[in-house]
């Protein structure tokens, strides 16, 4: 009996030590968690400093010029990294006064910062220096968040605020800017243990539950910016033996009706609008049934996804701007449950080919 009890005793301390050894090694992992450049919904102050000119002359993918990223931790105090620089994107590349950077950190740098674990992040600026830039990078940024409602496969973002100290001809101009960084394509893929994939695979060929998805929120911001087949602004995860579409790059839709914004052309074919603001679905023709389950994920992501924008309504300089979007986002859902609409404007536009 006495031999039982021993036992029992023993096994009673291993349990209570073991659990509390678990619950150590959980809180250290939510710690180095929560201390991730991604893990805080609130703004990161951080600053810049390099030469427009020299970014935008050295455009190669390959090719980045040297620079340092500070940035304010939570008990106020400034942290400093060095960083590698180099301009990324098309379209605002030539025609933005502040080209999207992508920014490389090296491991050992990175090690004891916030940015552990990210060997590359992108960040996105205002393009041009006018008044409802900040506004426009803020609309951008919110769509990222509204996708992490629609999708369990995303890019995380961060909103910072940006000192940013301009370098021209051995003279330095500061500007105040709002902007956001995007997670890399890499730390997305090992977060949900998928792969990314570069190689054209048709969206009938993808799954048919995200391709629609895509297409559908698309639609919702008012985009056509963006190819599932050929990669333009879609990237293709394989994750559970499935091809995954997601989006990035969202300026030239409705929703933020940037000032440079441009009507779309797919493969050098007009689509037959005039203004960012007009709607086209772009999806390809599927079953029935998964219109109808789509359509209700986002109905039912409804009061969710106007949450989202109305906690992040202070951000915006002008209230027009913020209201305006909001009607926008809002002006969807009247199609989605108008019958006809819905019929009319998503059914019979899927495409065949």
């Amino acid at each position: 009996m006495k031999k039982q009890i021993g036992n029992l005793f023993v096994v009673l301390i291993f349990l209570i030590f073991n659990r509390s050894h678990s619950q150590e090694a959980l809180q250290s992992d939510v710690s180095k968690i929560s201390s991730g450049v991604f893990s805080e919904a609130k703004i990161l102050p951080i600053k810049l400093s390099y030469s427009i000119n020299e970014l935008k002359k050295e455009t190669n993918d390959s090719t980045y010029i040297a620079s340092e990223l500070s940035y304010q931790s939570n008990d106020g105090t400034w942290k400093s990294l060095p960083i590698q620089l180099r301009a990324r994107g098309n379209n605002r590349l030539k025609n933005c006064f502040f080209a999207p950077l992508k920014i490389k950190i090296k491991k050992a740098d990175a090690h004891e910062t916030i940015f552990k674990g990210n060997k590359s992040i992108k960040a996105v600026l205002p393009c041009l220096l006018q008044s409802e830039s900040d506004d426009i990078v803020i609309k951008e940024y919110l769509i990222y968040k509204l996708f992490e409602t629609i999708s369990p496969y995303y890019f995380k973002t961060r909103l910072v605020d940006i000192d940013f100290d301009q370098i021209k001809n051995n003279k330095t101009k500061s500007h105040r800017l709002k902007g956001f960084f995007i997670e890399d394509d890499k730390t997305l893929a090992k977060r949900v243990d998928g792969k990314s994939y570069d190689r054209f695979v048709h969206p009938l060929n993808q799954d048919e539950l995200s391709s629609v998805r895509n297409a559908f929120f698309q639609f919702m911001i008012g985009n056509t910016d963006f190819s599932q087949a050929y990669g333009h602004n879609v990237k293709l995860f394989y994750i559970d033996k499935k091809m995954t579409p997601v989006p990035y790059d969202f300026d030239m839709s409705g929703f933020v009706d940037a000032s440079y914004a441009v009507v779309s052309q797919i493969q050098g074919e007009s689509l037959g609008t005039s203004s960012v603001t007009e709607r086209i679905y772009r999806g390809f023709m599927r079953d029935a049934a998964v219109f109808e389950q789509v359509r209700k994920e986002f109905l039912s992501k409804k009061s969710e996804i106007i949450t989202i924008l109305d906690n992040n309504a202070h951000y915006f300089e002008d209230p027009q701007s913020f209201a305006t979007g909001k009607d926008y986002i809002l002006s969807f859902f009247d199609i989605l449950v108008n019958e006809n609409r819905f019929k009319n404007e998503i059914l019979d536009q899927a495409r065949k080919e």
